[in-house]
């Protein structure tokens, strides 16, 4: 049985499609040499069938290997953005910012842009989900409003940064 992938289009901005690239390139060079070193390391222990640093490094081999395939379809499949946290102060990929829900008092802190530019503290709101469409083009003060699985929702955007 055949499995279909259908390629979906990542968003980044061109600082976090640099650095991923910088990460393939770590990864496919010095990390695939200092594992291949590990497992030979390990293997002149002996007995492998009870060689703990030998499957650590197998495991770690294959941990590797799986973010190596991720970054390089993440990067086949990337779009960088051109409007990058927007300098005129106006929401776009990689901007961060602060949102009020329709009815509450407290102030959210979202990163516009793909799981990739995750920052410490900050949630990310994919600029191709229904929120992050609604976002994107929009300055501080501006009320937006966007279909949620729960029915309609209106946020206002209450400031906008990078």
């Amino acid at each position: 049985m055949a499995t279909l992938f259908l390629m979906s289009e990542t968003i980044l901005s061109r600082h976090a499609f640099e650095r991923l690239q910088a990460e393939l390139e770590d990864l496919t060079t010095r990390g695939r040499v200092e594992i291949a070193h590990a497992i030979e390391t390990a293997r002149a222990l002996g007995d492998l069938s009870e060689n703990g640093d030998y499957h650590a490094a197998k495991d770690s081999q294959g941990k590797m290997e799986a973010r190596i395939r991720e970054l390089q379809f993440i990067l086949s499949s990337a779009k960088v953005a051109e409007g990058e946290a927007s300098a005129d102060g106006t929401v776009g990929v990689g901007s961060v910012v602060g949102l009020r829900y329709q009815g509450e008092s407290d102030v959210e802190e979202y990163l516009v842009g793909s799981i990739e530019e995750k920052r410490d503290g900050v949630d990310v709101i994919s600029p191709g989900s229904p929120l992050g469409r609604a976002l994107l083009g929009k300055a501080a003060g501006v009320t937006v409003e966007y279909e949620a699985p729960g029915g309609m929702l209106q946020v206002e955007v209450v400031r906008v940064g990078s």
